[in-house]
């Protein structure tokens, strides 16, 4: 019988997806299941976009140029001009989210056997981007202890090699929620001219920014022009993560020729989400106001329940709606799956992403999960409460599996 590749195999499974099937069966059984584990918010889509879907007036739905419509292009570029980042139109490849974004730039800068270096845990998908592009991820390992802030530069420099190609941030980052600073961007600029590396940045959640904190983005690194490349999307900022629309932003023409050459393989990005997103970026400041407030509201309250349950530990994030929670367990893996197998709490339960899936080092992170505070509070409460009690049946159900 014919096998699957060694890439097929060496794929990791998605922390964030491989335990539907749990959460599908306790649905079936009348279990209503509070979503945790992914990064879906429930804020309605803008109306702006849904508005211009209903009066379309087309024909055809034609294939669009391979980097994105070019008016959908303009309206992105004049958002980054009025935040203060100075780029143009001819800066942005649009994609198919901001994943595939981060798939083109892989392929496009680092050969086989390259390595790219990445603070860990990371978002659980560069890992598999890196797998499928046969490239190597060198972590450095960061402490829930500091919340996850940048390590001394000495860790880069020790693990940069004559393959070395590239580091990639996501900030905030996903999972941990933490925003790096200026000067911790400027850290990496210098490893970068130093080492002639190319440095990627996930800005997909720029505006996420809790506490009266500040964003720095890496396009405006001094001298830095040919080795920065950005990722953005509009699933976050304006709750369309189905629309599946993303770009690569560089000044670097080498790079996004290179990538456009993968675009024409895939063909086109959708049209459709690019035409009803154009308006998106017309939103002003009592749209950002709005979300913000909403987020770090959601963020107090399940970082203040966590951190309330006997075992439990959690860092505050300053951005992102993500946060890194330790349990007292010693296999999230098997507690998260529990949880959709075993409990419920006032006919509900929790679904969390285990955080091992987010490390590239194996046994990293068995204690941990991710939690995405995109419900609402009332929601987020419920669910704090499922997860505590379900904490504490857990460890009697580990002890009756002892002594029996």
């Amino acid at each position: 019988m014919p096998s699957v590749s060694h890439k097929g195999m060496s794929m990791p499974e998605s922390p964030i997806r491989k335990l539907v099937p749990y959460a599908d069966a306790a649905k079936k059984k009348g279990v209503k299941v509070y979503h945790l584990n992914i990064g879906q918010p429930d804020i309605e889509t803008p109306k702006q976009f849904w508005d211009k879907l209903k009066t379309l007036d087309i024909k055809v739905l034609e294939y669009c140029p391979s980097n994105g419509i070019a008016s959908y292009r303009e309206k992105f570029a004049g958002y980054y001009n009025r935040i203060g980042i100075p780029v143009n139109a001819t800066d942005f490849m649009i994609t198919e989210g901001a994943s595939e974004a981060l798939s083109f730039a892989m392929m496009s800068c680092l050969d086989q056997d390259d390595e790219i270096i990445i603070p860990e845990p990371m978002y659980a998908n560069y890992i598999g981007f890196a797998a499928a592009g046969g490239i190597r991820v060198t972590p450095i390992p960061t402490s829930i202890e500091n919340g996850f802030a940048l390590p001394p530069i000495e860790d880069f420099e020790k693990a940069i090699t004559l393959k070395t190609k590239a580091i990639l941030i996501c900030n905030p980052n996903n999972p941990t929620g933490y925003l790096y600073s200026k000067e911790e961007l400027l850290t990496l600029r210098n490893i970068c001219l130093r080492h002639d590396l190319f440095l990627f940045v996930d800005e997909v959640y720029r505006e996420f920014l809790y506490g009266g904190k500040t964003f720095f983005s890496a396009l405006n690194l001094d001298g830095m022009d040919k080795h920065v490349v950005v990722f953005d999307s509009i699933s976050k900022r304006f709750s369309a993560c189905g629309g599946r629309i993303g770009a690569i932003v560089t000044r670097n023409k080498e790079v996004l020729a290179a990538a456009l050459k993968f675009g024409q393989a895939r063909l086109s990005p959708n049209s459709l989400a690019q035409i009803a997103g154009e308006g998106l970026f017309d939103l002003g400041k009592d749209y950002y106001d709005g979300i913000i407030a909403e987020y770090q509201k959601r963020r107090d309250v399940i970082v203040k329940l966590l951190n309330e349950m006997p075992g439990v530990s959690c860092p505050n994030p300053g951005g992102a709606f993500y946060a890194v929670a330790s349990l007292p367990v010693k296999d999230s893996d098997h507690f998260c799956q529990w949880m959709l197998e075993n409990f419920s709490h006032n006919g509900a339960t929790v679904m969390m992403a285990p955080a091992s899936g987010f490390y590239s080092t194996t046994g990293s992170g068995k204690n941990q999960v991710r939690i995405a505070y995109v419900l609402n509070t009332e929601n987020l409460t419920a669910a704090a409460e499922c997860l505590d009690l379900g904490l504490k049946e857990y460890a009697k159900a580990m002890v009756r599996e002892l002594v029996n």
